[in-house]
């Protein structure tokens, strides 16, 4: 059971969602604050950047924890202390730290292949075929209605993504005709996929992780493997085939194209096959 959130942190929370924030965002911008209240024994109010400072240098430092959790602590005391109490915000004290530059892991085209064909439960192939074959985000995924599969123009209709944008992305052939069978036999309502026997009810993040991890067992992949792979690997895939990276950009959702310029480093290129523009001149 949640505790009950300090004053300081129900302002903050005003604050996100008047902003219109996402509900993921706001819930961990708010639960990285009042944990931060409840160790330093004070409210935010009363939390000095210095203090700040070091509480997120044992976070990391010490207790290991990731860049990303540590820019949530930033970015949610920056929002507090410039749009809650007035003042100025002195970035120049707490810098955000480095990230690590890590590649995501990326499946062949034969190990997604090999992780669909091991999952017999239809609902769940379905789950990971769509999510591959579109590049859906775990959430995406999760929240989607039955009507934001468009099969007369054949796309998928992503609403309310990352960072509050709709954008629609590729519905596969294959994936469509996998989706009408497990439509026929489940009928789900609210959302496209629901738990078994629970009409209108969302599955959980946590279960899509268990699927994602069985099937990859199932299929003998000793990767790490995540609901999120599935996705690098679709971008990944649709790069090697020769897709533009801006059109990734676009299916992807991705505001930024040096956020896709990733899986320029994961793609599996033949430079032999590839032919100098001089081949073309008249020279």
């Amino acid at each position: 059971m949640k505790r009950e959130l300090s004053t300081d942190v129900k302002k903050l929370r005003f604050e996100l969602e008047y902003r219109n924030y996402t509900i993921n965002t706001i819930d961990a911008y708010c639960d990285c604050m009042q944990l931060m209240e409840l160790k330093l024994g004070k409210p935010l109010s009363l939390i000095s950047e210095d203090e700040l400072k070091k509480y997120l240098h044992q976070q990391l430092a010490i207790d290991k924890k990731s860049t990303s959790y540590i820019n949530q602590h930033i970015s949610a005391f920056k929002i507090f202390v410039q749009d809650v109490l007035k003042q100025p915000w002195k970035g120049i004290i707490i810098k955000r730290p480095r990230r690590e530059k890590k590649l995501p892991t990326v499946l062949s085209v034969r190990e997604v292949e090999s992780m669909i064909s091991n999952t017999r439960n239809i609902k769940h192939r379905a789950m990971l075929t769509l999510m591959y074959s579109a590049g859906l985000r775990k959430m995406e995924l999760l929240q989607m209605n039955p009507k934001a599969i468009d099969s007369q123009r054949m796309v998928v209709n992503v609403t309310q993504g990352k960072g509050r944008k709709d954008r629609q992305t590729i519905l596969s052939p294959k994936a469509l005709k996998l989706l009408r069978t497990y439509f026929k036999l489940e009928r789900p309502s609210t959302y496209l996929f629901e738990p078994n026997g629970e009409k209108g009810k969302m599955i959980s993040d946590r279960t899509l992780d268990y699927i994602v991890k069985q099937s990859a067992e199932r299929a003998g992949i000793s990767k790490d493997v995540s609901a999120h792979t599935l996705r690098h690997s679709f971008a990944t895939h649709l790069l090697e085939a020769g897709v533009n990276l801006r059109l990734i950009q676009e299916f992807l959702g991705h505001t930024s194209l040096k956020t896709t310029s990733v899986y320029l480093h994961l793609t599996n290129v033949n430079l032999k096959s590839v032919i100098s523009p001089l081949e073309g001149m008249n020279v």
